[in-house]
């Protein structure tokens, strides 16, 4: 199991013990299974002691009846060229799949290892927890056995996909997207600052003495525009690709109770004119969740209530999100996906599928209604004192064999760029390094798509 880290945060209430039964973990790994592929066929899948025609070997035990965050070591299997982490496989010396005439065997149990990593099961039952009140990548299995840029669900998949191809003779092709795209790419932007960008470079020329190179800086802010307020500048950049912007907005300019930034900037009757002409240009308009509404619906209800949107996106600011109550909070208010699913300090799968799903419901042993489009791409985590601290020249050959995992699996790129950082003065994670991205996803052909186009796709 991971290593233990310290929590800054006040200790959690430990959740009530609830069993997830092999029936609930089979149904909710197979819905997303057939979400995955384009008309899969019908065909028996389950344990083996129900005698299905592809036959899976039980390998949980009693682990889904407590409370334990980490189950055993994995095993590490050859699937596709890649060394796979197989979690719940109790036959390593078995093949991993046997084929029979009409019948498939697999002898590691698949079906609770893609349940344990789409549920968000580490998550759900770990207590630690960052200073911002998030599960920290560094308590998480994908950062203990290296897997975090491995969409580990997707290859437990194609062993299934397999499976199912030889039981019914018929091809499984990956999900379609629009104009015979191999995979998708969702661009956003949260705006956290729309006013600040004067700051660091003024404070740093007081500090130094420069104190004419001061004044002209204080002169030009009091003059022109701020270099961060930019939103049609990104929408522009993002338009230049063919793609559309996603921005969500941050209603609440007043810090959280610990203390912990908002909106520098309020909304206006101007900047909501601006807002509204984005959306009617083609972009998408989402909303911000502030510090504390990830667990208070209340103030997340009125955050809504001040842009006048009806909830369709939702990202939460900081990446803030509490497995025990962030989820049935977003189902409640009604909205229709969410994409705040990531690790702040590593691009790659937090949940280690490429795919948008439905969240497991541990209360009701389903799956929520609302459709998670996780992250995988956040500027800040490429370059930050906490984070990655890449280079400029690194930054996109790191993420290419990530982005070649979404595109080998016809999944999602999600990519938060915040319209800071599309101030021509960054030349760390600045506009030079979204446009090397961004020509990188169109040459290879993605289908540039909106949260709602997304969500749209998955609920037909």
């Amino acid at each position: 199991m991971p290593s233990p880290i310290s929590s800054p945060v006040a200790p959690l209430p430990s959740p009530a013990a609830v069993a997830v039964l092999p029936a609930a973990r089979l149904a909710y790994v197979i819905r997303h299974f057939r979400l995955s592929y384009a008309e899969v066929p019908n065909v028996r899948i389950g344990y083996a002691a129900a005698q299905p025609e592809i036959s899976i070997k039980d390998g949980a035990g009693v682990f889904f009846t407590q409370t334990l965050p980490y189950p055993p070591a994995p095993n590490q299997r050859e699937w596709l060229g890649k060394q796979v982490p197989f979690f719940f496989d109790s036959s390593p010396d078995a093949p991993l799949l046997e084929l029979e005439p009409g019948h498939a065997i697999i002898n590691a149990d698949i079906i609770s290892a893609a349940f344990y990593l789409l549920s968000g099961w580490q998550e759900y039952y770990s207590d630690t927890r960052d200073r911002h009140g998030r599960f920290p990548y560094a308590a998480s299995v994908q950062a203990q056995y290296g897997f975090v840029a491995l969409p580990v669900v997707n290859y437990y998949f194609d062993v299934l996909k397999t499976a199912v191809e030889h039981v019914t003779g018929q091809r499984l092709r990956a999900r379609a997207w629009p104009a015979g795209a191999r995979f998708a790419a969702f661009i956003s932007h949260d705006i956290d600052n729309l006013h600040s960008a004067w700051k660091g470079p003024v404070k740093a020329a007081l500090k130094r003495g420069q104190l004419l190179q001061f004044g002209t800086m204080m002169c030009r802010h009091l003059t022109q525009p701020d270099a961060w307020d930019n939103l049609e500048a990104v929408a522009a950049a993002t338009a230049a690709y063919g793609a559309q912007s996603t921005f969500f907005i941050l209603p609440e300019h007043r810090p959280g109770a610990n203390g912990t930034p908002n909106a520098d900037y309020g909304l206006s009757p101007q900047l909501k004119n601006r807002l509204l002409a984005l959306r009617q240009q083609g972009g998408e308009l989402g909303l911000h969740g502030s510090i504390g509404t990830a667990t208070e619906a209340r103030r997340l209800t009125q955050e809504l209530q001040k842009l006048r949107m009806e909830p369709q996106g939702l990202r939460f600011h900081y990446l803030r999100w509490e497995p025990r109550h962030t989820p049935a909070l977003v189902d409640a208010i009604g909205f229709a996906y969410d994409s705040t699913l990531a690790f702040a300090e590593h691009f790659g799968f937090r949940h280690s599928y490429c795919l948008p799903f439905f969240p497991f419901d541990f209360a009701s042993g389903a799956a929520h209604h609302f459709l998670e489009i996780p992250l995988n791409v956040m500027d800040a985590t490429l370059h930050h004192p906490s984070y990655l601290q890449l280079r400029p020249e690194e930054i996109l050959p790191a993420l290419q064999p990530m982005l070649a995992e979404i595109e080998r699996f016809g999944g999602v790129a999600t990519v938060l760029w915040h319209n800071e950082n599309f101030d021509p003065a960054n030349n760390k994670n600045g506009p030079q390094q979204f446009a090397q991205l961004m020509s990188y996803l169109q040459q290879h052909g993605t289908a540039f798509l909106t949260g709602t186009e997304i969500c749209q796709a998955f609920r037909n």
